[in-house]
């Protein structure tokens, strides 16, 4: 995205915004503490890819599914994207410079009742931090799942899909891993063999769908490095 149309977004959701008050991330305090742990006793691998965001992250076999590739997981389950923010130093800026970001949060923003316009500011203050720190290194994001036990709040998630969709043609470094596509064409809501019996996590055959559809970007993006 250029300069100028980054702030003029930015401006723009700054006006708009009447933001829902954020979940206190200290709830969070014991995952962080776990990962700083592992850190202090393990070395992060040279151009690793870093898989960030809420539960479907934190549950996703992601070392297993990229046998191949440095996989780095730092996903803590109901994270909004407020909790990343504020523990960016924690599962983001101390790594240095990923091959890759592979993000996926946002579902339990709009399911906590922000709305769709305030998940999307939230995200390009994110995608902001990405881009200070290291201003070369590209982001998937992966859509908003549609899933059966938070159906009636599709219109809302897709709203934030279509958006940052939309910042992605438009920015050489942010890629959109369209997972709801394939998801749906199972049904409206999806089949319920993609998820566990909560219907809102993935089941190992919902895993293995977003494998195929991140895969694929993941290899366009690391054969150009």
């Amino acid at each position: 995205m250029k300069k100028t149309h980054f702030i003029l977004v930015v401006l723009f959701f700054s006006i708009q915004v009447f933001a829902q008050t954020n979940p206190d991330p200290h709830r969070f305090d014991k995952e962080i503490e776990a990962f700083r742990t592992w850190d202090s006793k393990n070395a992060i691998p040279d151009e690793h890819v870093l898989f960030v965001g809420s539960s479907s992250i934190r549950m996703w076999k992601s070392a297993e599914m990229f046998p191949d590739l440095p996989i780095v997981n730092r996903g803590f389950g109901g994270a909004h994207i407020s909790d990343m923010l504020f523990f960016q130093e924690d599962i983001l800026i101390k790594y240095g410079a990923p091959a890759c970001i592979v993000m996926y949060c946002g579902g339990n923003d709009i399911a906590g009742g922000k709305s769709a316009d305030q998940v999307l500011m939230d995200f390009v203050a994110w995608w902001s931090i990405v881009q200070k720190n290291f201003p070369t290194t590209p982001l998937i994001y992966i859509a908003i799942k549609p899933c059966p036990d938070r159906w009636s709040l599709w219109e809302k998630e897709n709203k934030v899909n279509m958006a940052i969709e939309e910042m992605s043609t438009s920015d050489a470094l942010l890629y959109y891993a369209d997972i709801a596509t394939p998801m749906l064409e199972t049904g409206q809501p999806p089949d319920e063999e993609l998820f566990i019996s909560d219907l809102l996590h993935l089941s190992d055959k919902g895993y293995e769908m977003w494998t195929n559809v991140v895969r694929s970007l993941l290899d366009d993006i690391l054969a150009l490095n």
